[in-house]
């Protein structure tokens, strides 16, 4: 049976148990659930209950370790959406398609199935004959932690603010969310990072746009605890709307921005508002993170795992022949591209080297000579006839309209001379083909490849290669990279996205990655 597309999971076990059965709850449920999955926490409730009523658990700390649980269990089933709810009170944004319940042995299964038909239906407007699984109970845990007052109670503010770069909201974030939404018991306040604030995240060019993630982060909001009203504004500075608004009484922090938090409010102070109280929220460890990664649940980590994956589907166009199957292999200068060409050449594709293909063209007798030599004149030749490509180059640079004048002659050559390369590719009976080449978008090349992949790496990290690789000035090289197409701009138009930042390892790790899924494209395409 294929998974649900959506479920509601309901958990009826003490909060102070959950953290010792999280783990196995979750796992039960995401070989039903595709996601997203919704849970109704309700500790002691009985389903098989003539009538169960929905009710919200108490905002306690014993709630935020359970929460923290359910969230850190959910990292360990990649790709699962966990949303659990703090209070019933509306239609939920995913209609669910099956319900899931934890049943005690002792409970007969017909009762517990209708009343989590009829909860369901009660609490967030479900029809009422969804289907009913019944998973078998965890066992296991203590009641409460030791020597905890039952009693406590977390404190609660009218106005609650939080901010963050939510980008592919993750176990962190909800666990950091929920914590917000507990809290406040009028309005919660959400700064997402944009602009410049993006400027120094790693792999920037792979957060989401600042649209899609105050989407998500409305869409989990309002599921969680939909009685709150929600601001969600941009965030331009560190600061943003928390050092203007008077009537904010709390952000919550973690570890690491409490230091943030603290200049929040002597921004505040200047600005004769009263201190926000700051409400920390420990950060969640990731116990699958690689060696390159951190050690908490991060977005960072997260972006870096999209490295080698399928981001977007490959082209579909007519013209193209279905083998060899082309991959076109770009980025700009520094990134690495031609390493990465190489451990693909080790994996067994053909590979095609563009610059190579370039430099053939110009030699005397080559098919763009005489076309070049007529356009930019004899000075731009070497006293044996052979074209100076630094002379050219110098001719060109800075100068679009010159650009393009050469470029309009020699790209369409090198492009006749790169379908004949893909044709011996084919006639050597190879599977995968790779195009090695810097200008592959530029050019429009994309229409003879079937996949763009793209090598990325900082700026910073680019300007210091090219200083080290050609001898420029930082000047120099900052200039050489600002006339190319940017990263962002190439990331747009590609299927996967490699970064040579780290350790030669680790680079071949993700092209092994890479190669390992396009050999899975492949074999499910040929059994179509």
């Amino acid at each position: 049976m294929a998974p649900f597309a959506c479920g509601l999971l309901v958990l009826t076990a003490p909060l102070g148990a959950l953290p010792r059965r999280a783990a196995a709850a979750l796992a039960a449920a995401a070989g039903v659930v595709a996601g997203p999955l919704y849970v109704h926490l309700q500790p002691g409730l009985r389903l098989a209950a003539p009538d169960p009523r929905p009710a919200a658990p108490p905002a306690c700390p014993a709630l935020l370790r359970a929460l923290a649980a359910l969230y850190a269990a959910a990292a360990a089933q990649r790709g699962l959406d966990l949303r659990v709810l703090l209070g019933p009170g509306r239609r939920l944004a995913r209609q669910p398609c099956v319900l899931l319940a934890a049943a005690a042995a002792a409970e007969a299964p017909g009762p517990v199935r209708l009343g989590l038909q009829r909860l369901a239906a009660a609490a967030y407007g479900c029809p009422p004959r969804l289907p009913a699984v019944l998973l078998e109970e965890a066992g296991g845990g203590p009641e409460e932690e030791p020597g905890e007052d039952p009693d406590a109670a977390l404190p609660d503010f009218a106005d609650v603010a939080v901010g963050g770069t939510f980008d592919r909201l993750h176990g962190a974030h909800r666990l950091l969310l929920s914590a917000c939404c507990l809290l406040a018991r009028r309005r919660l306040l959400a700064g997402v990072a944009d602009g410049d604030l993006l400027r120094h995240k790693l792999l920037t060019e792979l957060i989401e746009p600042y649209e899609l993630r105050a989407a998500k982060l409305r869409e989990f909001l309002e599921d969680v605890k939909p009685s709150l009203h929600y601001d969600i504004v941009p965030l331009v500075d560190p600061y943003g709307p928390s050092v203007t608004d008077p009537d904010l009484q709390c952000l919550v922090v973690s570890e690491e921005t409490r230091r943030g938090g603290e200049a929040v409010n002597k921004k505040r102070l200047e600005n004769g508002l009263p201190e926000l109280a700051l409400y920390e929220i420990l950060l969640m460890k990731d116990p699958e993170h690689s060696q390159n990664e951190e050690e908490k649940i991060s977005s960072s980590s997260l972006r870096q795992r999209l490295l080698g994956t399928l981001l977007r589907p490959p082209r579909q166009h007519p013209a193209l022949p279905s083998r060899p199957y082309v991959i076109g292999l770009t980025g700009g200068t520094g990134s690495g591209k031609t390493s990465i060409a190489k451990l693909l050449g080790h994996l067994g594709a053909f590979l095609i080297d563009a610059d190579k293909l370039g430099h053939a063209v110009y030699v005397p007798g080559g098919p763009a000579y005489e076309q070049v030599v007529a356009a930019f004149g004899a000075e731009i030749l070497n006293e044996d006839g052979t074209i100076n490509r630094k002379v050219l180059g110098a001719k060109v640079f800075g100068n679009q309209e010159r650009l393009k004048s050469l470029t309009d002659i020699v790209w369409p050559e090198m492009a006749r001379m790169v379908k004949e390369q893909i044709g011996e590719a084919d006639a050597q009976g190879k599977a995968v083909c790779v195009l090695d080449a810097a200008v592959l978008l530029e050019a429009g090349w994309q229409d003879m490849v079937h996949e763009v992949w793209t090598a990325i790496i900082p700026e910073e990290e680019a300007v210091k290669r090219i200083m080290a690789r050609d001898g420029l000035s930082e000047e120099a090289a900052r200039s050489r990279l600002q006339s190319q197409m940017t990263n962002s701009q190439r990331v747009e138009q590609s299927q996967v996205v490699l970064c040579t930042l780290w350790e030669p390892d680790v680079t071949r790790k993700q092209v092994e990655k890479a190669w390992d899924l396009l050999q899975q494209r492949l074999s499910q395409e040929r059994s179509l």
